[in-house]
Order: structure tokens, then sequence, then C-alpha cells
């Protein structure tokens, strides 16, 4: 009896590890296939230099919490610093080399376990892996046409479509060099790098490899839409718990631990961006990070938040009464941003840019501000008073993820619509001083004494498919119905003063 029990436990937990290792080798397969179209694009005769990011310090001898460089996660799947990739398509069999750093008992002891070279190679699928301190010698050997890692005096064709096109001064040296410094501002370590080569080596043509790590990653693989739909599904539970614990009394910290709560009990990494949690006059602070005001009966909250799961980040943005009901002032300003969200939402098809959905929301936007009182006239830029920013940006490893605006949306490709109203305190004042903006502000001040204060963002995360646009965040209560019923059904007593 005892056997058959050790049996049958040993082969659940053998059995427990299948789905993760289902997943870890289509995600090996994932890179590898991503390392490919990038160097195809990069063609034989070129190397890609990425290196990983630096640790940076939070206090004294407490760094941050690490987070990678996203263009090397995203073609190798390593989160450990001191990491450097190099592609060199036009190797024979050497097309992809892995730098990383060496492990070290008395570190680990302080800071955790180092990869090995052979776990490295598991991890990110490279076979090639050298320790971090080879770089330097590599790259020296490499660029005096010389093969690296061979016998010595031996003759081996390893590297010689790279020596070739050294020789004849058509090799290209490809390396992450934007944003560019001002012409007076310190350089960075990449083009420090660059600088040193150039200065060092000829024949070698040095460019920049933004675009095309930009173009590679603005269009998601099938396995990264599933893992971004995953990780706004947590952000989704993540805003319906902010939800539960908004009310009159509680503190915007207390809506913002709950949502934290959620990522790291659902395996997210933590959060895609600082989440952002202001109530009352604090809704019209576009990036407000303090979340530290008490709410009152009759305030607005607005939450903008979402997870990083697996370097993968949607972004969800709500605003609703903690009260449980909208006044009918902040319906006017809430039925103008969710209709001018919905109109983007009907046109967000292939062929279609990003900015044409913003000034779709824009048109929608002028004819209700005009209604309000808020604008005098739709011709002009009168209502950038009250709509401050763009509608659209692209999501993906970063939450304003790289992409080229211009590019006509296609499948694969993920994205916000997040229209917004902000009737600031102050605006009007803070208008540029001319006789236009004068009688403007004259007409309609007593619209804004109406709705100042009032700050409302509605925004969700989409993914277009090859069936259509589809919302990855639409479980988020959205109209004013839907919020009203769910902030009353979920509704807490007032917080004790």
């Amino acid at each position: 009896m005892m056997s058959r029990r050790l049996i049958f436990s040993t082969l659940l937990f053998v059995l427990s590890f299948f789905p993760r290792l289902a997943t870890a080798g289509e995600f090996q397969d994932d890179l590898k296939a991503r390392r490919a179209r990038a160097m195809e694009r990069l063609g034989p005769e070129s190397m890609l230099i990425l290196w990983s990011a630096p640790t940076k310090v939070y206090s004294h001898d407490v760094n941050y919490e690490y987070r990678q460089d996203s263009n090397l996660y995203y073609l190798t799947g390593i989160d450990q610093e001191d990491t450097t990739l190099v592609l060199m398509p036009g190797n024979l069999t050497r097309k992809e080399i892995l730098f990383v750093k060496e492990r070290n008992p008395l570190r680990e002891h302080w800071t955790g376990h180092i990869l090995s070279k052979e776990e490295a190679t598991t991890q990110s699928g490279v076979e090639k892996v050298y320790l971090a301190t080879e770089f330097e010698p590599f790259i020296r050997t490499i660029l005096s046409r010389q093969p690296y890692d061979l016998p010595r005096y031996s003759s081996s064709p390893e590297f010689d479509i790279f020596f070739k096109a050294l020789t004849g001064g058509r090799a290209r040296l490809e390396l992450i060099l934007s944003p560019k410094p001002g012409l007076f501002e310190r350089l960075g370590p990449t083009f420090e790098f660059a600088n040193r080569v150039k200065e060092r080596s000829t024949g070698l043509l040095i460019q920049d490899a933004t675009d095309l790590l930009r173009d590679l990653r603005q269009v998601k693989t099938p396995y990264e839409r599933k893992v971004l739909e995953r990780s706004v599904e947590i952000s989704n539970s993540a805003h319906l718990a902010g939800m539960k614990t908004a009310r009159p009394g509680a503190y915007e910290y207390e809506v913002k631990a709950a949502i934290e709560q959620v990522y790291k009990s659902s395996g997210a990494l933590g959060w895609g961006y600082p989440p952002i949690v202001g109530s009352g006059p604090n809704t019209n602070i576009l990036h407000y990070e303090k979340s530290n005001r008490r709410m009152e009966a009759g305030d607005l909250l607005l939450v903008d938040a979402a997870a990083n799961y697996e370097y993968l980040t949607g972004d969800i943005t709500r605003t609703y009464p903690v009260s449980g009901t909208f006044s009918p002032l902040q319906k006017d300003i809430y039925r103008i941003v969710l209709a001018a969200q919905e109109q983007g939402m009907k046109i967000a098809k292939p062929g279609v840019r990003l900015s044409d959905i913003h000034e779709k929301t824009v048109q929608v936007v002028k004819e209700g501000l005009l209604k309000l009182g808020l604008i005098t006239e739709t011709a002009g830029d009168q209502y950038r008073t009250w709509y401050t920013h763009g509608a659209c940006h692209f999501i993906g490893m970063d939450v304003h993820d790289v992409g080229d605006y211009d590019r006509p949306l296609e499948p694969g490709m993920a994205f916000v619509i997040e229209p917004g109203l902000y009737i600031l305190d102050g605006a009007l004042e803070n208008l540029p001083k001319s006789p236009e903006n004068d009688t403007f502000s004259q007409k309609v001040r007593p619209a804004f004494e109406k709705y100042k204060n009032i700050g409302v963002r509605i925004e969700d995360s989409f993914i277009l498919t090859e069936s259509g646009l589809k919302q990855l965040s639409a479980r988020v209560p959205r109209t004013i119905e839907e919020i009203e019923s769910f902030m009353q059904t979920h509704s807490k007593p007032s917080a004790s003063r």
C-alpha cells in the first residue's frame, strides 16, 4: 500500500510540471523564431549586439527590483543582468552567441541563483554560451578577422562571410542607438562602445537596429498574444478588486494595495507601470503617484493600472464613483468620453492608423464639449484645453510599446483606445495670453465652474485579430449602468474617520 501511494504521489508531482514545461518549450520555440526573423532582416554580413539592462540603485546599497531590457528579453527570455547577445547570421553554425556572468557561490548566497551556461541555453535556446568576461576578447578577435574559440592555426570557414564583408568594407555592426543623446549630453555605454569600435576597426559600418526590433515587436506572435491575454485577464481581476475596495473614507492606497495583491497572487511579476489611483481633484493628474488622499462621498476615482505577466503588459483605466452613483454633472463628462471611445473602437480595423482612431475620438469630444459650453467652436483646438493627450498607443513588452505609428493596423498588433477629459482647476488661467484665449476663457467660464475638478479617462486594451478587434479588458465594467450596478452590489460601509 505504501509503495502504491509513493508511486501515485510521485506521478502527480511529475505531471504537475507538464503544463509548465510545455509552456517553457513553446516559449523557447517562439524565441528561436524571433531570432530567425531578426537574422533574416539583418542579412549575412552583419553583427547585432544587445546588452542587458544595468542594475539601478534605489538607496545606498539597495537596488531597485531588476527589470531586463525589453529587446534583449524579446530575443533571449533571459532576465538576468550582465547578459549580452550577439547575432551573426552569416556564420555557418554559430549564428547565436550568448554571454552570461560567471557563477559565484558567495554572490549567490547574497543575491540568489546565477544561471549556469547550460541553464542559459535551456532558458533561451541559444546553444553557444560563453562567460561575460569573454565578450571583449571575442569582439577583439572577430574584428581582427580571426576565428574565436577554435584551435590555433586551424582553418575554419565559420566566420568567413563576415570576415570577407569586413575586408570589403561592407560589414555592419547593428546596435540600439535610440534615443540619441544631445550634442552636449553624456554618451551612454552603447554609444561609447560604438565610438571605440569605430576608432579601432576598419571596414565596419555602424547602424541603428532600433527600427528592426521595433518592427518585429510591433506584430505579436501567437504565443505573445496568448500571454498578453493572460496578462490583461490578471489586470481585469485586479481592477475589480480595486472597485470593491473603493468607498468614501478609504484611502487611495487601499485601492492600490488591493490591485497589487491580485498581481502577485496571480503569478504576475508585478505592475507593468506604477498604478495611478487618483480621487477627486487627483483624477486630473495624468501620472498621479502619491495615492495618499482620503476619498470622500461624491468623488470620482480614476484608476489606471495593469500587470506585468511574463514581460507583457496591457493598459486599463476606469473612472467610477466611490459612493456608487455618478452625479448628473459627472455623467455629462463620462458620456462624452465613453462615446468617443466607442466610435474609436468602431473604426479600429486593418488598414486604419492609430492617428485615425484618435481623430475620430476628437470629433466626438468636440461635439460633446460644445454642447456643454466648454468650447465655443469645433473648428480649432479649443478642445485641447480639456483633452490633453492622444487616444492610442501600442502595448506589449512596454506599456507604451515600440511601434511605427504611421504603419496601418494589421492582425497581431496590440494597442489601447483611451480618450479622456480633464476639467482641471486653473486650466483657463494657464492658457497662453492672447485676445482669442481671453475671449474663449470668458465665454466658457460658467461651464468650467460647473464641471471643475471632474476628470474622466476610459481605457481598454485591444488586439487586432484575423477575425476583428478583440477587447481584452471587457470584463471590467465600463458603461455608467455597468459601473453603478457593480459598485452598488459590492459596496462596503464607508470607512470610519
